[in-house]
């Protein structure tokens, strides 16, 4: 059976107003993969509050394809011109500095991601693979065609990954930990799948945080008010005042996503005498096919009690998928530590194109090692689960 071909009108977006919200949300619900990071309502929050704009280092250039007879929105990508690598979770400072030692220029580079979120997902979001695998071959076209260094794809799905490395992009793996809800009834019934060890001090944890005489309370996106985003924001900015860093997001991002997208939101507060003292934010979608995923994302305190961030971050979470029966918790970057909670290592990609032929094949080379160390590494992780044997 022959099939006709479409054509496709390619666009370059510096502005999300460029794109019907409908047509783009509905295309993202239609992936494997969707992630409500990717939805219209949280990339134009990050525009309109200058979080992503070419001042800060993120300046959109969102690659669209559109069919040309009917007009409907076929394939789109979350691009930016990038002036530096922060935000991005995928660590390429090193590939930066040998450039310039060696007289070249890294920045500009393109980067296909959501900034400032470490969360495997649809990437390339498309009407079918057609469709998908033009819009990877455009953003490689666009940045060999571009005065840019390189184009890296972040935590793309393991599919559109391969799609990429059939075009020529390199890939890389990565490891962060996830938490798998096979139906638990309770929080014990959690804790009884673990080591009796692991077990025992989950439970101390949790009891330290009680007799501290701390509170917990979950607020749902629609029941958050603006006293509790300014309380958030606050414990936001300490975590990164503490690691004398500055922080990417500000108050009027999380109050426009608390305005528009507030049934993917949850925030755990912690109080003690009657005040507020800790919190986190979590982002959660509900997914016929797959159950649903919970991905941990902010916290902060403005006062330390022992093991607060573990209660407010982890377990909290932890008993709102089970309550909801969500499938999956994703913990974020990193973090060994997480294992200790019932979190298990997954092999996260991401896809890289660099332009210098010379060091094309080096960071080749380097890609290659690293996913010998990283394959040995999550077997290593595995064998030391949490779990009873």
């Amino acid at each position: 059976m022959k099939h006709e071909r479409i054509d496709y009108r390619m666009g370059i977006l510096s502005s999300l107003d460029e794109v019907d919200a409908r047509q783009w949300n509905a295309l993202l619900a239609r992936q494997p993969q969707p992630t409500p990071f990717l939805r219209h309502e949280f990339l134009s929050a990050l525009a309109a509050t200058h979080c992503t704009t070419e001042r800060t280092g993120w300046a959109m250039r969102f690659v669209t394809l559109v069919d040309a007879t009917s007009g409907a929105l076929a394939a789109a990508a979350p691009l930016y011109v990038k002036s530096h690598s922060y935000g991005e979770y995928v660590f390429d400072w090193a590939w930066a500095d040998a450039y310039q030692r060696n007289g070249l220029e890294y920045y500009p580079k393109l980067v296909c991601a959501v900034p400032f979120t470490p969360v495997q997902g649809t990437r390339l979001i498309a009407v079918d693979d057609a469709a998908r695998r033009q819009l990877a071959a455009s953003i490689i076209t666009l940045a060999e065609q571009s005065d840019v260094s390189s184009l890296h794809v972040l935590f793309p799905t393991a599919d559109e990954a391969d799609t990429l490395a059939a075009l020529g992009m390199m890939l890389r793996e990565g490891i962060q930990f996830h938490w798998v809800n096979p139906g638990y009834r309770d929080f014990d019934d959690f804790l009884a799948t673990l080591e009796q060890k692991k077990r025992k001090n989950i439970r101390a944890e949790r009891r330290k945080v009680h007799d501290a005489g701390v509170t917990l309370r979950r607020v749902r996106g629609e029941q958050a008010t603006d006293d509790d985003w300014r309380f958030f924001t606050r414990c936001y900015r300490q975590t990164y005042r503490e690691h004398f860093s500055s922080p990417y997001l500000n108050l009027e991002f999380f109050r426009t996503i608390g305005a528009s997208m507030p049934e993917n939101l949850l925030l755990v507060i912690a109080e003690r005498e009657g005040r507020p003292i800790a919190s986190s934010l979590v982002v959660y979608q509900r997914d016929e096919r797959t159950g649903g995923t919970l991905y941990g994302r902010y916290w902060g305190a403005v006062e330390h009690v022992p093991c607060l961030h573990f209660e407010t971050a982890y377990y909290q979470p932890l008993e709102f998928c089970i309550e909801e029966k969500l499938a999956v918790f994703e913990g974020g970057a990193q973090g060994e530590h997480k294992m200790a909670r019932g979190f298990m290592p997954k092999v996260t990609h991401s896809a890289h194109w660099l332009g210098h032929p010379a060091f094309a094949d080096a960071v080749g080379r380097f890609l290659d090692n690293e996913a010998n160390l990283i394959e040995a590494h999550v077997d290593e992780l595995r064998e030391h689960n949490p779990f009873k044997k």
